[in-house]
């Protein structure tokens, strides 16, 4: 026998749910958890917040939108976006140094060699 199984409707609209989510792992004395978030915290948000020392410990940070159905490590796209900032002139906290070198695999602001063109 096969049963149909009915969808049942989400309790949660879903123009509240179309849209892009970040949470932060952060690595607190305990150890590492994602540190709650305002459910409306958009790129914009997340990078003021990482630039005004909101965060301490930075590990990573995870986006995901549940409306299209993907979720991703968004930790390399945060830290140049982080790096842009503070070639801006943004001062950027010691911490949050760390977790952009991090990510980047080296020091803010040095640009790999490009390999010159042989003529």
């Amino acid at each position: 026998m096969e049963f149909l199984r009915m969808a049942s409707p989400s309790i949660i609209p879903n123009d509240r749910l179309d849209k892009d989510f970040y949470l932060v792992l952060e690595d607190f004395h305990a150890g590492p958890a994602f540190r709650e978030t305002d459910e409306g915290i958009s790129h914009s948000t997340l990078i003021a917040d990482l630039l005004s020392g909101q965060y301490d410990q930075v590990l990573r940070v995870v986006a995901f939108n549940p409306v299209e159905g993907w979720s991703r490590d968004a930790s390399e796209d945060i830290a140049r976006t982080l790096e842009r900032k503070a070639a801006e002139g943004y001062e950027i906290p010691d911490a949050l140094k760390d977790f952009i070198e991090g990510q980047l695999g080296r020091k803010i602001g040095v640009q790999l060699a490009l390999p010159l063109a042989r003529t």
